[in-house]
């Protein structure tokens, strides 16, 4: 217990230490995050504050885990797990410094968390097996690669999602470290013990300068080095015992940000937006927008957090099918803070969706339509064939009229129309505009004038008007024989 008190101590120490220095270099570097329209703050704060976490906790844990006693002993035993584990964690940390100063794309840093990943996987760091019941165990077998890079990946994007507000991530980690620490204690993991509690001194440390007003933010070399830690570190705590309660409560304990990345991905799912795309409709966003001082939200995201948490305690004492049932009430808990707060709404989303499927289908339907039709202008030679092939797109492509001006080489001047048939005491809502076509042989060139049918998206009208102009520019009338068309 004096040594488990001497790692939280001390790196604790060493981040009260360290922080103020790496704060002077952010400043130093530039190394800050300015104010912008998905963040809170209003003036410039410093942004590598997680050099001070990876420095706090590498710098006290490495000693420590070299000792010559029981830690020492246990270390050596795993020793290669372990340093492989800080190695990947360490990397992760690079990947994030670069991208705090100098900026990196989404999907590199996605490949990065993914090849990180599956260092750990290729050691053994795998979920490998969940005893749900007394009756029931899952084998995963092979799927325990792919289970645990969608864990550890996952997490780590979570982690970085959540840091939003000052003290959001640090604080929400250093209760996932806590958590996962008396798990280890619980089942004898001395060396993951004394990790997560190396870890969660320097996150205490850090909240000193983290919590609101910050004077530095962990930046993505902080978060992503926490995510990842936490994420590899649960599944190899976890590994040791395959009851449901290794697994369970570093969920329970992350829940607010697991859920949080999974409704943001589905938000950006139905809004059919990239899932690397900002997003300003957070957990810790829609607390703010229900009037809560950024210091009162994050004390609530706290909250909930530790309650999650000490309800999953409940799990260590009682067997696998009540704690079967003890976890899926803490979620459904979770569920409905959510939904209290704005984050789930049930009927929105079933909305969306019908909405998704109705535009995927539309989308399908056009491009169908449309590579129909470009058989058909791949046939045509003549003059009149070329605009009987327009009529025709023009009525599957649902517009109401098309005119085209044609000045002969005699200059005489005609006007080709083709209009659809309907009801003109209720005309629909139409788009109007003119599509240059490119010189007609032995004529100057002009403008196809086309009425298009809003049919209640105009989203569909330039898709189809966009499909309609490939047709134009595809397959143009220069060089086509006769000039007959009526």
């Amino acid at each position: 217990m004096k040594t488990y008190l001497s790692v939280y101590l001390g790196s604790l120490f060493l981040a009260l230490i360290i922080t103020p220095v790496i704060i002077w270099l952010a400043r130093h570097l530039k190394a800050a995050d300015h104010p912008g329209a998905r963040t809170v703050h209003k003036k410039p704060v410093p942004r590598i504050g997680g050099v001070a976490i990876f420095v706090s906790m590498i710098g006290l844990i490495v000693p420590v885990l070299f000792l010559h006693n029981t830690i020492g002993q246990s270390f050596r035993s795993i020793q290669f797990k372990v340093i492989t584990l800080l190695s990947a964690a360490a990397f992760m940390f690079v990947v994030g410094v670069i991208d705090d100063i100098k900026g990196l794309r989404a999907r590199i840093k996605f490949l990065a968390q993914l090849a990180a990943a599956l260092v750990v996987c290729a050691i053994g760091i795998r979920i490998e097996s969940v005893a749900v019941a007394d009756w029931l165990t899952l084998d995963f077998g092979w799927f325990s690669w792919p289970l645990t890079l969608l864990w550890i990946v996952g997490i780590t994007n979570a982690i970085n999602l959540s840091d939003g507000l000052d003290g959001l991530a640090a604080g929400i980690s250093a209760v996932a470290c806590g958590v996962i620490a008396i798990f280890a204690v619980y089942s004898g993991q001395v060396v993951m013990a004394v990790l997560m509690l190396a870890l969660l001194g320097s996150l205490t440390g850090f909240l000193f300068f983290n919590f609101n007003p910050a004077k530095i933010f962990m930046g993505d070399s902080g978060s992503m080095f926490l995510g990842f830690t936490i994420a590899s570190s649960s599944v190899m705590c976890a590994t040791k015992s395959s009851a449901l309660v290794g697994f369970a409560l570093p969920v329970l304990v992350l829940g607010i940000p697991i859920f949080d990345t999974l409704f943001s991905m589905l938000r950006r799912f139905l809004e059919r937006r990239s899932m690397f795309a900002p997003d300003r409709s957070h957990f810790h966003h829609r607390l703010l927008d229900l009037g809560l001082k950024q210091r009162h939200a994050v004390i609530v995201i706290y909250a909930v957090t530790l309650l999650a948490a000490g309800l999953g305690m409940f799990m260590m004492v009682t067997r696998n099918t009540n704690s079967l049932i003890v976890f899926i009430c803490i979620l459904l808990l979770l569920l409905l803070v959510f939904r209290v707060v704005g984050s789930v709404r049930l009927r929105e989303t079933i909305a969306g969706l019908r909405e998704k499927y109705a535009v995927t289908r539309q989308i399908k339907e056009e491009v169908r339509s449309f590579e129909s039709l470009q058989l058909l202008f791949r046939r045509v030679q003549t003059l009149e064939q070329w605009w009987q092939a327009l009529c025709l797109a023009a009525e599957k492509m649902d517009f109401m009229s098309i005119k085209l001006p044609l000045t002969g080489s005699d200059k005489t001047h005609r006007v080709l129309t083709w209009q659809r048939d309907g009801n003109e005491a209720d005309p629909p809502e139409t788009v109007k505009m003119k599509i240059p076509i490119r010189e007609i042989k032995a004529g100057p060139g002009c403008s196809l004038e086309v009425n298009i049918n809003v049919n209640g998206s105009l989203e569909s009208v330039g898709r189809r008007t966009a499909l309609f102009s490939r047709l134009l520019e595809e397959y143009d009338i220069m060089g086509l024989v006769g000039d007959s068309a009526k």
